[in-house]
């Protein structure tokens, strides 16, 4: 089985002492601490060189069939779609784990506790991370409606970072509603840790077909075999969905496989440079899609619901960690490609903003599987 080997220098140092003397250990050396994060701006949504937006009054949605830019906020509540409903048939939810072990794609790896990537002096571009091979379990739950006919081809929701227990809620809602068609999802959880040298970060900011891969070749079929379910192999009804990484993760899914995805969800993309290890073909991580990978790319089949917060988050250690301007640029590079998007601003709010989620997760759904029909 092939694992990720990490390298570590040790250093000894031997002292003679009288055997009289007690020896006392040395104390350990605290971890290295990371400087406290300065708080996001508040960014407004009509700053010069931000996309044309409709400003929509407190407490709307984007409509549910429409492209285009739109602006919410300041103040949000759950949709009705988000609460179970009397009389609404409500779907089955099956919880498992898998072992890193068993993982042909992903053995495992963690960053070095205590230590932070930083820049190689040799090339800015690369960062030095410490990492070691590391086992994980990971979560993953599937959700299969009432409506569902066991044995019968369906359409499918793939989602980052799961369990997600809200999408299921609101699955039965908009199912019953005959908003969505009758679908399977599938909440896959990462593999633990986050950003450069974890599992995660691996995962989902690395710029290639790999997590798409691995999706397709362990979780899909396990998910079937286990739970008597066919999942359609029509790109037109596949969908993933995530928040933040798990964002760009959706994106890079249906970007490097439009073979097996044409639907997209997300919520706080990280469009920035999170990528590690340095790919020289993506030197800039996920800000090479509004860079250049979607300006200079034929427009490809996917459908794309985007959000990103006021409050969203900023790094200023390089010009690749805004993701307001980040998913701002997304959203004026798919417009000027043609593509179906629809790009959600919310003011008043933060990164991955739950409130945000609760608002718009049923209209989100909606005009993502708008004009969806079964094969």
């Amino acid at each position: 089985m092939f694992r990720i080997a990490s390298i570590a220098l040790l250093t000894s140092l031997v002292v003679c002492v009288p055997l009289a003397l007690a020896q006392v250990p040395a104390p350990a050396a605290a971890p290295a601490a990371r400087p406290p994060r300065t708080p996001p701006p508040t960014r407004d949504p009509h700053t010069p060189g931000y996309v044309q937006a409709k400003e929509l009054a407190d407490g709307a949605n984007a409509p549910a069939k429409e492209d285009g830019n739109f602006i919410i906020g300041p103040s949000y509540s759950p949709s009705a779609e988000t609460v179970l409903q009397d009389g609404v048939p409500q779907g089955t939810v099956y919880n498992f784990t898998m072992e890193s072990t068993d993982s042909k794609f992903y053995p495992g790896i963690a960053r070095e506790a205590g230590t932070f990537s930083r820049p190689d002096p040799d090339n800015p571009g690369k960062l030095i991370v410490s990492s070691h091979a590391a086992p994980y379990t990971r979560k993953l739950a599937v959700y299969v409606p009432k409506q569902y006919v066991p044995g019968t081809v369906a359409p499918f929701i793939v989602g980052a970072d799961g369990p997600d227990k809200l999408l299921f809620t609101v699955l039965d809602n908009l199912i019953a509603q005959k908003r969505v068609p009758v679908m399977i999802a599938i909440s896959i959880g990462n593999g633990s840790g986050d950003s450069h040298g974890s599992q995660r970060g691996l995962e989902y900011d690395t710029m290639s077909g790999k997590y798409a891969e691995f999706v397709e070749k362990e979780v899909l079929p396990l998910v079937e075999k286990q739970y008597n379910v066919k999942l359609t192999k029509d790109p037109d009804g596949r969908a993933t969905m995530g928040g933040s990484s798990g964002g760009s993760a959706a994106l890079i899914m249906a970007w490097y496989h439009p073979e097996l995805y044409h639907r997209v969800l997300t919520y706080s993309g990280t469009y920035v440079n999170q990528q590690w290890p340095y790919n020289p073909e993506t030197p800039h991580g996920a800000w090479e899609f509004h860079e250049n990978l979607i300006p200079k790319s034929a427009r490809k089949p996917i459908r794309l619901w985007m959000h990103v917060s006021d409050r969203d988050n900023l790094s200023t250690y390089d010009n690749y960690h805004d993701w307001v301007l980040a998913n701002e640029l997304m959203a004026k590079e798919l417009a000027a490609k043609g593509y179906h998007y629809q790009f959600v601003f919310s003011k008043n709010s933060g990164h991955t903003d739950r409130m945000v989620k609760q608002q718009t997760l049923a209209n989100a759904l909606e005009y993502v599987w708008h004009g969806y029909a079964k094969k």
